[in-house]
């Protein structure tokens, strides 16, 4: 026999489906092809100041040559964002874990958190692969992500879904046969709209979360695809650990989401999600004690460098920290292992990269 708890839960999203449907289904109906809006939200003096502030970080991490933070920093802030976002998602795993999975050593824990964690292994190793724009390379992405846990990985939902809290409906995306037009929309704004790639990879995070594209794996997918549009607005975001930030801020993560649906537009998360990536690069400052060592320095080179010859002079303007005898060391191990050709020799020797 139906409660009238469950009668209310019907009612409820019956009446939340026929907003929806004059929401989306008959402007679709209309276009036929597209919706062709520009996601609603206002850029705020907040969003400008922490736009400034966070410029001011990139500057300041450039020149200490973390843009490519090296490998130790790297590989921490690796596991990191994998824990975080899986534990957000209610992962057991300890950092502990995640670093031995890494390792390739067997971990006892639950096989689908140990699965979780093997998956985003694979994903964030491959994320220099994915195409911020592209519907394909999201779809792909997600079925690495969520590949044995879901019966059809990288493929948008085909029914309709909702997120609950307790017994309480907080949110019902859209209905399915419009998720695909609503992502390619989604996706046609994040490429050409002239605002920041910033504060659009903001409003991709908060939008992909309302059109709940996938049966499952839509929150660690937002976060993680707004790491790989924030990579091409600085390759530095690559390595800077957002999801962990979210994490210690997960209820206020919540809150932000929350208040964006009441007020119809992406403002709020956008200032919460920028405040979050001012934050990590803040950390990402603090952590310049960590050394360079050899293969840093040159990997950090070649980006400065590119395919130009170049001097042991100019290799040690470029790190003034180091001496001629370091500088030497180097460079010369980077000839032994093929990563640097040596042209002539004594004072006129020059180096470039293969």
């Amino acid at each position: 026999m139906e409660t009238n708890r469950s009668k209310l839960h019907k009612i409820t999203i019956n009446y939340l489906s026929l907003l929806l449907f004059y929401k989306y289904s008959l402007p679709l109906m209309l276009s036929n092809d597209t919706i062709n809006m520009k996601p609603p939200y206002e850029i705020t003096s907040r969003t400008l100041d922490l736009v400034a502030a966070i410029s001011e970080k990139l500057g300041e991490i450039k020149a200490a040559y973390l843009f490519k933070p090296p490998a130790e920093l790297r590989r921490r802030n690796r596991i990191r964002t994998i824990q975080s976002s899986l534990e957000i998602e209610g992962n057991t795993l300890s950092l502990d874990q995640v670093t031995a999975l890494l390792d390739d050593k067997r971990v006892l824990a639950p096989a689908k958190d140990i699965l979780e964690v093997q998956n985003a292994i694979k994903v964030y190793e491959h994320i220099a692969d994915f195409k911020p724009y592209s519907l394909t390379s999201l779809c792909s992405a997600h079925g690495i992500l969520m590949a044995g846990l879901v019966e059809h990985p990288g493929r948008l939902r085909s029914s309709s879904v909702g997120v609950t809290k307790g017994s309480e409906i907080a949110h019902v995306a859209p209905p399915a046969d419009l998720v695909k037009p609503h992502l390619n929309d989604l996706l046609k704004y994040l490429k050409s709209d002239k605002d920041l790639l910033l504060i659009k990879s903001c409003v991709f995070h908060y939008e992909f979360e309302f059109i709940h594209p996938f049966v499952d794996g839509n929150g660690r997918m937002g976060r993680l695809w707004q790491t790989v549009i924030l990579r091409q607005y600085n390759p530095v975001f690559e390595y800077v650990p957002i999801e962990s930030l979210i994490k210690s801020r997960q209820q206020e993560y919540y809150d932000a989401l929350g208040s964006a649906d009441s007020q119809g537009k992406s403002t709020i998360f956008i200032e919460f999600m920028l405040s979050v990536i001012n934050d990590s690069l803040e950390e990402l400052l603090q952590s310049q004690n960590v050394s360079l060592t050899s293969t840093d320095r040159i990997e950090i080179f070649r980006q400065q460098i590119g395919d130009k010859q170049f001097s042991r002079a100019d290799y040690i303007r470029n790190f003034k920290n180091i001496s001629t005898a370091t500088a030497s060391r180097d460079l010369k191990q980077a000839v032994n292992i093929q990563i640097l050709e040596k042209i002539g020799n004594g004072r006129m020797t020059q180096y470039s990269y293969i």
